[in-house]
């Protein structure tokens, strides 16, 4: 018999002063948490207006995981600049370029900013892009068992790949294939 379980969150954005944020729990439903909780692995909150990231990025861009929790994407390439996003570890994104110790970068919903080349490391994280939860499978095929249903939004560890498949690994330890057309990048 196949146990379920539901790894999901839902991506809270809220302006300035915003201290409450929304996590689907595993798998009861819903519960509210405060962003300063440890259990907000699963959210990128916005402190202001990201502005949006034209479509001439580059498919193969170099990508970077976030190394810790709390990281800020600027407006600007300095310190000084007002803070666009706070991200969590391991939120995945993309280098747009590079400007001295900072580094543009775009997320999965195209929000752009900066963010210092000291809060970041090699990419090796995925986040599920599709609007609907998607199977985990024991195998990279369709026809593998499901072992999770996975929502929108939420951040995975690359393990490996096959084919159009990436073997991926929940924060909570769950393994599993989820084919490439749903994840970022």
């Amino acid at each position: 018999m196949n146990t379920q379980i539901r790894l999901s969150h839902i991506l809270s954005r809220c302006l300035v002063g915003c201290s409450v944020l929304v996590l689907l729990s595993a798998p009861a439903g819903y519960a509210k948490t405060a962003s300063t909780s440890k259990d907000h692995a699963n959210a990128k909150t916005s402190k202001a207006k990201g502005t949006k990231e034209s479509s001439k990025t580059k498919e193969n861009a170099e990508t970077v995981s976030v190394l810790k929790d709390g990281a800020n994407v600027r407006t600007g390439p300095d310190a000084k600049d007002p803070v666009a996003m706070e991200l969590f570890v391991g939120y995945p994104l993309k280098i747009v370029e590079k400007k001295g110790d900072w580094l543009k970068v775009s997320d999965f919903e195209n929000d752009t900013g900066w963010i210092n080349n000291k809060m970041v490391g090699p990419g090796n994280t995925v986040i599920v892009n599709s609007k609907k939860p998607i199977n985990m499978r024991s195998e990279p095929k369709e026809s593998g068992a499901i072992v999770a249903n996975i929502e929108h939004g939420v951040v995975l560890t690359k393990i490996s790949s096959k084919g159009d498949w990436v073997k991926v690994k929940h924060t909570k330890g769950t393994e599993g294939w989820i084919s490439k057309k749903l994840l970022w990048p």
